[in-house]
């Protein structure tokens, strides 16, 4: 059984126990969060899909912590101008892990 959900813009395929690094929450470590905007259901009856969204189903996750990714260096630079812009990004990012998948 798995589920399409969509959070943080971005869409995922789900089953239960999947690990998830998606953007950040607002929910504190070890907490129960529930995604409802869930796009697809399959089970053993087959594949539901929403018109957009499929009534009724939900996902639930346990946060496992907050974190922030890799860096990413953003290098701006124009010849013979001396113009030279250097600046990093780190992506704040939630670990979760997909407990039950309800349709």
């Amino acid at each position: 059984m798995y589920a399409i959900i969509e959070t943080g813009g971005k869409q995922y395929k789900v089953q239960e126990g999947d690990v998830l690094f998606i953007e950040k929450l607002n929910a504190n470590d070890g907490e129960s969060v529930t995604f409802d905007r869930v796009l697809a259901v399959s089970n053993d009856q087959g594949l539901t899909a929403g018109t957009p969204l499929v009534s009724g189903a939900t996902v639930t996750a346990k946060v496992e912590k907050h974190g922030k990714g890799q860096k990413v260096v953003v290098y701006k630079y124009k010849p013979k101008k001396n113009y030279h812009v250097k600046q990093g990004h780190r992506q704040p990012y939630t670990k979760v892990t997909i407990e039950k998948i309800q349709a």
